[in-house]
């Protein structure tokens, strides 16, 4: 019998290959030392006039002269002290140029793998590896790798991951994938185009800095406020058209593969098993045509977009790929509020609804612009009722119920004894999914 600890200890002591980033990264670290000094700028911007203007023309031409050798070393040491390796167990990240920093991600704990490409990096063939890590709010990465190097290790962690051998994971290489969806860029922009948030943003763009002249005549008041308005309205459609531009679906034994951007180029992955919530909105001006936007809940992950726009029937087949064995619930199948609710909320008490299925807790919310979600009973943490004076005197009540990735979903309104009834039924079905549900894993090995 091997006493505790004596495993880890033998692994240690195994030969680790560590790896260097792409030769092209110290180009991207040597700005470490400009955007400091880009930074005190902004933030004190009289004082680095005033500097400027006592700088002579010698005095600039020297401080160049120092200036670019020394972010260019800085670039270099960095990139000659930063190393990577994959062990059976976990990937270490050691850095630090005077401080010594290593960082140890356990693979099984691995929520999603991402390579990225911003424009530049496309042009030089690099790539940016982005890991997904339980209890971390922040994504580690790699950059920069090469292309393909970027693509070979993503798909070595993967397999690792999922139990695969060491010396066969560099043999399974990138599980192939299918495309199951693929968005228009016509129907991406007509889908911008008729949301309310863009015409929103734009109107206040628009609106708001006239009116502030006319009270203020201060240019700076009306900039201050025109610049951060007109970048919310670029950023709502300009923005996301950029963003979401290409946007394609691919099923794989991996997860579902999600490929998209204009500029910078992402490949995400939606890890199997671990979508703790999937929303499907339906703004108002998108349901004479029929099509729904598919948003997402990964414990641990930033990724939340799983389709941008689609017609509905393909939205809910992709929708069933994420949750397996799951049927979205028709409209006419989400039971309404009594009739009372209006007491408490005239109006839009009439947006809300609710369905329980084998599968799902499905809760619908808005009047103007309907989210469903849908929460896999396996994925309930815990279920609360509750009820304010206000409700409980028309006998009303909302049923909370908590998902793994710090979110919430709730059916508003409903009869206070079905309410109760609810929470008692929900607890147990919690329990029966975690009892039941298959272990979640990257892919089959």
């Amino acid at each position: 019998m091997t006493a505790p600890g004596v495993d880890d200890a033998v692994r240690a002591r195994e030969p680790v290959t560590e790896r260097r980033l792409h030769p092209v990264t110290p180009l991207r670290r040597a700005w470490a030392p400009v955007a400091v000094l880009i930074g005190w700028a902004v933030h004190d911007p009289d004082q680095a006039q005033r500097q400027l203007t006592r700088l002579t023309t010698t005095t600039l031409l020297i401080a160049l002269a120092v200036l670019v050798p020394a972010a260019s070393l800085y670039g270099f040491l960095s990139w000659w002290f930063t190393h990577f390796a994959v062990t059976d167990s976990e990937l270490r990240v050691r850095t630090g140029l005077l401080f010594r920093r290593t960082a140890h991600i356990r693979l099984e704990r691995i929520q999603a793998v991402d390579v990225t490409q911003p424009l530049l990096a496309r042009v030089a063939g690099v790539a940016k590896l982005k890991l997904d890590v339980i209890g971390t709010a922040k994504k580690d990465e790699l950059a920069f790798l090469g292309e393909r190097e970027a693509r070979a290790l993503r798909a070595e962690l993967l397999a690792r991951a999922a139990g695969f051998a060491p010396e066969t994971a560099h043999e399974v290489g990138e599980a192939p994938a299918r495309e199951i969806l693929r968005t228009p860029p016509l129907h991406l922009a007509l889908s911008l185009v008729l949301t309310g948030a863009t015409w929103g943003a734009l109107g206040a763009a628009l609106v708001v800095p006239p009116l502030l002249w006319l009270a203020t005549h201060s240019v700076w008041t009306v900039l201050a406020t025109a610049l951060p308005l007109l970048g919310a309205a670029g950023a709502s459609s300009v923005g996301r058209f950029v963003s979401e531009y290409d946007w394609t679906v691919g099923e794989s034994p991996d997860g579902l593969r999600i490929d998209h951007g204009l500029l910078d180029r992402t490949h995400e992955t939606v890890p199997p098993g671990r979508v703790q919530t999937v929303r499907i909105v339906e703004p108002l001006l998108w349901r004479r045509l029929g099509w729904v936007r598919v948003e997402l809940d990964v414990a641990g992950s930033s990724n939340s977009v799983l389709v941008p726009v689609a017609p509905r029937e393909v939205a809910e087949s992709v929708v069933a790929r994420v949750l397996p064995g799951v049927t979205v619930p028709a409209s006419a199948a989400l039971s309404r509020p009594p009739r009372r609710a209006g007491r408490c909320l005239p109006l839009w008490w009439r947006g809300y609804g609710l369905a329980v299925t084998d599968g799902v807790f499905a809760a619908r919310h808005g009047l103007l612009r309907r989210r469903l979600a849908l929460v896999p009973h396996a994925k309930v943490q815990s279920v609360r009722l509750v009820q304010g004076p206000w409700k409980r005197l028309w006998r009303l009540a909302d049923v909370h119920v908590d998902t793994g990735a710090n979110k919430t979903v709730t059916a508003r309104m409903r009869d206070a004894r079905e309410a109760a009834e609810l929470l008692r039924a929900q607890a147990e079905r919690s329990r029966t999914g975690r009892r039941d549900a298959p272990p979640d894993r990257w892919m089959a090995p």
